[in-house]
């Protein structure tokens, strides 16, 4: 997986740097802007690539591919026209969270860790997408149909319809956060094994990570387009 040997990782366990009384896990932040800025490089080269053939290369259909795919799901859901900046949204994020899943793949001399099996990481993800979901759902629906619906479609329900909005966040962010977070300890525990017999399950494993990193930035990808037409979607129903 790494420059590292298995067994000397420590999930959970970060490099830290107090400032201003805040406690800042610099491995994360260092594996973080490294994502950021592949995905920025990536958009940058994917953007050199377009062509206007008839037959447009491998990185065009793999681009032209995965916008098709959420656009069709927000059409799907709540109709392009009605939030399309939701398009580009989820592609940042499903590029931006597989990245995060799949750094820790990336054989380095310092094991990088991945920013999504860091709870700040996805909690922070989670809050970004939450905070835009219910501004635009105000900027769209006006504050008095969208605190008005909370109430709906009895008075008595409003307690449980805010506890509902509160939960999405929490379950947003430790899904992925549990999932990623739970690789790296299948990783340690791998790295106890002999080294005869090291290489199969860490091959086997290995390919089962790539798996489940495209599987959980396709589920948050999909959940933020969900959480987007539940609000922004046209009529009474939410």
């Amino acid at each position: 997986m790494t420059g590292v040997p298995l067994a000397e990782i420590e999930v959970g366990t970060h490099t830290t740097v107090e400032f201003l009384g805040l406690t800042f896990n610099i491995d994360t932040i260092i594996s973080t802007v490294i994502v950021g800025i592949v995905v920025i490089l990536l958009g940058f080269f994917l953007r050199s690539q377009v062509t206007s053939k008839a037959v447009p290369g491998r990185i065009q259909l793999f681009w032209e591919t995965l916008v098709g795919a959420i656009q069709g799901q927000v059409e799907q859901l709540m109709g392009v026209s009605v939030a399309p900046y939701t398009v580009p949204l989820g592609v940042a994020l499903f590029l931006f969270i597989l990245f995060c899943n799949w750094i820790e793949l990336i054989p380095t001399q310092h094991h990088l860790p991945a920013p999504t099996a860091d709870a700040n990481t996805t909690w922070a993800l989670a809050l970004l997408v939450i905070i835009w979901v219910h501004v635009a759902s105000i900027r769209r629906n006006g504050a008095g149909r969208y605190f008005g619906h909370y109430a709906k479609p009895l008075v008595g329900l409003l307690p449980l319809n805010v506890v509902e909005e509160l939960v999405k966040p929490v379950s947003l962010s430790l899904r992925l956060f549990g999932n990623i977070f739970a690789g790296g300890i299948m990783i340690s525990i791998i790295g106890l094994l002999p080294g005869a017999v090291l290489w199969l399950p860490h091959g086997l494993w290995t390919l089962f990570d790539l798996f489940v990193g495209v599987i959980q930035a396709v589920i948050f990808t999909l959940l933020t387009i969900t959480y987007f037409s539940l609000q922004l979607a046209p009529g009474e129903g939410h």
